[in-house]
């Protein structure tokens, strides 16, 4: 039995089961060969992903990558690629582990083997997923951009490629099946299942044309890390192959000739047996949508008229070479594993959001439509700040699409999917997405004054289901000026937990606001979302100490870390409550602090980490925790105490806040503490989740070496990992490159000595976007050192509003 499972976003498993019966740029080099879209397939995080939402999970503590790997288009809604049987493994779909094929499926948010029919009787299959799963052929799988491939222990073949909408597979059946001109028993059976990871189908319904093989259906379903419900409709046609018989399927009970049912429950689906084809080849393409199931066959039948794979294939990696000749790279030296590290960053950061527009079915609007934001709050630390680098085309009409959202649901989402609204971790992060474009020229078609109104609703305006959009407990943030713990909240409902995490998130939010008000003209505004920006102070805890057991030394004793003043959680009335500063760290409880857990202040991280996030005002932050030397010294022992746990995208900002105190060489040698150590050119080659790419940026953006402020105007400079990077500007044309002297790819030389900016001398250890647009060449000798560049203080980047 082979079985390519077509699974719909979110889920949807369509499976197609095929039952086999008895026995553009100028390189150097082709950036292809740097990609590796396996990184990360295999227990590569801490927890369930973000970045393609399969199954219906939340947030947990297993150390799973659950990275995509299968075919897609940049942002892409159809995502094709085998998926197993491994309910720990299975989020992204592909797992490279030794788990069973179960299918193929065709939208994912980052028949297989068997014996057969015995006797070539179609009642004998196995139909249902746990019966047909099938070992794979060990080396068999091949994943390139727009592009996956692998054989079953069966030794049948399947391919596939995409279109936006549209999956097209290749099923190759050994040659030695059957003589086929002999018209021996060999009859491929294909299915398509109609579930979901989670089982969650409702409304089921599925259809055959007993004359062409067609299968086509419906099903409404749950998302994967939110509320309601979806539909998603689906359109199988196939080529190659003679019609044998078609039927449809109910747990492991085929129906032959019985070609229609409604209010299915899995496992159900239909299928189509094929005679043999000639050539041993059987092409399969499914056509999705949201809308209909007219339109799923619409998409199907003008994105791949005539079936032709190769075609298809050449113009995916078309679409893919063309997002990513906008870099290009010196790489002399650089080992090639590090440049694969590069490239796959990259190449991940572009497969979510997903562009679904014109698939839309919960309003009318000429704007465009993305989804999978998933979520905000992991992406907007640095894959929507180098989607601004890369690609603003997109970024823009991805602002767009989350203004547009505003206008029809009333508030920015933080987390979708699947065209629903899916959980808040913290602050309301659509504000920075929106205040981080706008400071760097996001402009063309974006309607910045209803952006404004979504961010000051954010700000003032509590929804009635706080974990779902926007922010809870405004009333406390506004009269209090914090989030108190076991907070009192009249206005909405929502998680009381996270309230230290959330306090210095909706302080940051703020920030942002305040930034975007002042480019608007907004100035009644400025100073009131300026103050809010201070409102993290509240919760510091200037005696507050920190002890931890199992440091390097000190195994089974615990020991004072030296370090005074943390964040703190707060009752209403004032009076401090506690939380271990270094609880929810890998070093105490660690995964306590999630969305299911039984409630904490801080989300994901510990106070230790929680306590570094002033990015709207380091300069006070570091006084506040004893100057620069003090600073530098308890931000290095974060990284190097086993307090930090770098698979959460809040621990990216830490590696480079050394800036802020005058040591740029310790960002530099901190971004090498990580790559390639956690980062790396293996299955398990991420250190966390991917969350739509969030791993894959950040190494893409140290290693170019200016690291984005997301929500400022702001990049702090280290070297890259090249003897040079350039970058063309989407926005104007123009090439900026940042090039090393005494580059040496052994890394000694990672410290900058001195820096032009074309031919200048540059001492400030910042540069702001414009250096992007206008282009020009940023140069920095290096040494083996650390030196006194970028160390004074009108060196350092700004703090507050500039």
């Amino acid at each position: 039995m082979y079985n390519i499972n077509v699974k719909c976003l979110t889920g949807l498993a369509l499976t197609l089961p095929l039952v086999f019966g008895l026995a553009a740029e100028k390189r150097d080099f082709d950036v292809f060969d740097y990609i590796n879209p396996l990184i990360g397939t295999v227990n590569g995080g801490k927890k369930p992903t973000a970045s393609f939402p399969m199954a219906r999970f939340t947030k947990s503590n297993s150390r799973i990558g659950h990275v995509f790997p299968g075919a897609t288009l940049p942002f892409g809604m159809a995502k094709a690629v085998a998926d197993v049987d491994n309910p720990d493994e299975k989020q992204g779909g592909f797992a490279s582990d030794d788990s069973n094929i179960t299918g193929f499926s065709h939208m994912h948010d980052d028949g297989t083997g068997g014996a057969g029919c015995p006797g070539d009787n179609v009642t004998s299959c196995h139909f249902a997923s746990n019966d047909r799963a099938t070992k794979r052929l060990n080396g068999s799988v091949k994943a390139k951009p727009g592009y996956f491939s692998i054989s079953l222990d069966t030794l049948i073949n399947t391919e596939m490629t995409v279109t936006n909408h549209t999956a097209l597979y290749r099923i190759t059946f050994p040659s030695n099946s059957t003589d086929a001109s002999k018209n021996d028993s060999y009859s491929p059976l294909i299915l398509v299942d109609l579930i979901d990871l989670p089982q969650s189908i409702t409304n089921g319904s599925i259809a055959v044309d007993p004359k062409t093989g067609r299968i086509s259906g419906t099903g409404t379903f749950g998302p994967s890390f939110g509320v309601g419900t979806y539909n998603l409709n689906f359109c199988a046609d196939f080529s190659g192959a003679e019609v044998r018989q078609t039927g449809i399927f109910q747990n492991n009970l085929p129906s032959p000739g019985t070609n229609n049912l409604t209010k299915a429950q899995a496992p159900a689906g239909a299928w189509t047996q094929f005679k043999a084809p000639s050539n041993h080849q059987i092409l399969t393409r499914v056509g999705v949508s949201f809308i209909s199931v007219a339109q799923a066959c619409h998409n199907a039948e003008t994105e791949i008229p005539h079936f032709g794979f190769e075609k298809v294939w050449k113009s995916a990696e078309d679409a893919w070479r063309t997002k990513l000749s906008v870099v290009e790279v010196d790489e002399t030296g650089v080992d090639d594993d590090l440049q694969t590290v590069f490239w796959s960053g990259i190449y991940r950061s572009m497969i979510s959001p997903q562009d679904y527009t014109g698939e839309n079915y919960l309003w009318d609007s000429d704007e465009p439509y993305y989804d999978s934001y998933y979520c905000i709050w992991d992406s907007f630390r640095s894959i929507h700040p180098l989607l601004t680098l890369l690609d603003p085309e997109s970024q823009t009409l991805m602002v767009r699409s989350l203004i547009d959202i505003y206008r029809h649901e009333g508030k920015l989402p933080d987390c979708r999917m699947s065209l629903c609204k899916g959980f808040t971790q913290g602050g309301s992060n659509a504000d920075i997405v929106l205040a981080d474009s706008y400071l760097k020229g996001i402009t063309a078609g974006v309607d910045w004054e209803t952006a404004y109104e979504a961010l000051i609703s954010d700000a003032e305006d509590e929804p009635a289901d706080w974990s779902i959009e926007g922010r809870g407990g405004l009333r406390s943030w506004k009269s209090l000026g914090y989030i108190p713990i076991h907070d009192n909240d009249p206005d909405g409902t929502g998680l009381m937990t996270r309230s230290v995490s959330r306090t210095v998130e909706y302080a940051y939010d703020d920030f942002c606001i305040a930034q975007v008000a002042k480019g608007l003209d907004k100035f009644s505004d400025v100073g009131k979302y300026l103050e809010r920006s201070n409102n993290w102070r509240h919760l510091y805890k200037s005696d507050q100490k920190s002890f931890v057991a199992g440091t390097t030394g000190h195994e089974g004793q615990t020991v004072d870390t030296g370090y005074t003043g943390f964040l703190q959680p707060k009752n209403i009335n004032g009076s401090w409550a506690y939380q271990d500063p270094s609880f929810c760290s890998p070093l105490l409880n660690f995964t306590s602090c999630y969305l299911n857990s039984n409630g904490h202040e801080t989300y994901e991280g510990s106070a230790w980490m929680y306590t570094f996030f002033v990015p709207q005002d380091m300069a006070s932050l570091i006084r506040t925790l004893g100057g620069p030397d003090q600073f530098s010294a308890r931000l290095s022992y974060l990284h190097t105490s086993g307090l930090l746990y770098i698979g959460d995208e809040q621990a990216f900002l830490p590696v480079f806040q050394f800036h802020y105190a005058g040591r740029p060489g310790l960002s530099a040698k901190f971004s090498h503490f990580y790559i390639p150590s956690q980062f790396n050119n293996t299955i398990s080659g991420i250190a966390g989740n991917d969350d739509s790419g969030a791993m894959g940026s950040f190494t893409t953006l140290a290693m170019i070496g200016l690291w984005p402020v997301s929500g400022q105007d702001v990049y702090l400079i280290t070297p890259p990992y090249f003897p040079e990077v350039s970058i063309i500007s989407g926005q104007t044309g123009r090439k900026a490159t940042v090039r090393n002297v005494n580059f040496d790819a052994e890394y000694a030389n990672i410290y900058i000595q001195s820096a032009t900016l074309d031919g200048r001398p540059y001492e400030k250890n910042w540069i702001t976007h414009d250096f992007w647009l206008n282009g020009g060449v940023l140069e920095l000798t290096l040494g083996k050192s650390e030196s006194r560049w970028g160390t004074r203080r009108q060196d350092l980047p700004p703090s507050g509003l500039k």
